[in-house]
């Protein structure tokens, strides 16, 4: 599905530096596996203050781990402020590009790299003790919005939500994410658009299963195959909606939690607030 080069298949299915350092010198840890990404960076450091070596530990996509694994070809060798000036371009460039809406698996990186340092010179990490969380979909905070905003010249939501995933879920963030980037910019916010929301009148059954054809289509689809899953609409029987997961979705731990507080949701608040969601992809897999 993702256009990616060879460098990153090649880090992807060979990570060199997976794995775990007893008693590292620096060790961090970002983002949230309930939602969906998390990267723990163990660090060791020679008598010099260089990194001899570096490992890490990714619940994520394949460019997650990819990103992780070419982090720690960069900063091998160098000293703790040497490493503090790398960033998430330099991972991507290191990959030979990675897709737009993967930008977030290298920001993912370089935020568990600068809370590395920030924690081993026993500072503050600004972007969790003083961030307010503005997605919560993807525990992403405004501190987060506005650094990548301004070092990566963001324009719109869309662009937010490729560097750092916010806004990629239910979407009500998304006015707030405009007023962070007008304030970043020094710019006027755009008008948000009408929220959608669930008719309020009886639907018929051949009228829900369009509507709910059209948001798996246009709404749930695209969030799940930014981190290469996919969902298979397979019934429609009332309120009782019968969807099978696909690509990583399938496995992935959080399929429950994804069926219920993305599906679902998003479900009950566009098509009908009583639909119910069930995965029966398991079941269709041993017919």
């Amino acid at each position: 599905m993702w256009d990616y080069t060879k460098t990153v298949k090649d880090h992807f299915l060979n990570p060199e530096h997976a794995g775990e350092i007893a008693d590292p010198d620096l060790d961090a840890t970002v983002g949230n596996i309930t939602c969906g990404d998390a990267l723990r960076l163990m660090i060791r450091l020679d008598d010099e203050g260089r990194i001899a070596d570096a490992k890490f530990q990714t619940f994520g996509c394949a460019s997650a781990i990819a990103s992780s694994d070419v982090l720690i070809d960069l900063i091998r060798g160098k000293t703790i402020d040497e490493a503090a000036k790398v960033t998430n371009q330099d991972i991507a460039k290191q990959l030979g590009g990675l897709p737009e809406e993967k930008m977030h698996c290298s920001v993912m990186g370089m935020e568990a790299l600068q809370k590395a340092i920030a924690q081993h010179r026993d500072e503050p990490f600004a972007l969790e003790t003083e961030g307010e969380v503005v997605c919560h979909c993807f525990g992403v905070t405004d501190k987060l919005i506005e650094k990548v905003v301004r070092e990566q010249g963001l324009t719109t939501v869309d662009d937010v939500t490729h560097y750092t995933k916010a806004g990629g879920g239910c979407g009500t963030c998304h006015e707030r994410i405009e007023q962070i980037i007008a304030k970043v910019r020094g710019a006027r916010p755009t008008a948000p658009a009408p929220a959608k929301s669930a008719p309020k009148d009886r639907l018929t059954n051949i009228e829900r299963i369009r509507r709910v054809e059209e948001v798996i289509e246009t709404e749930i689809r695209p969030m799940l195959q930014q981190d290469g899953g996919d969902i298979e609409l397979v019934d429609v029987d009332g309120t009782k909606v019968q969807v099978a997961f696909r690509g990583s979705c399938a496995w992935c731990r959080m399929r429950d939690f994804t069926m219920d507080s993305t599906v679902g949701a998003k479900l009950r608040e566009l098509v009908y607030p009583d639909i119910t969601v069930e995965d029966v992809g398991g079941r269709l897999g041993q017919e």
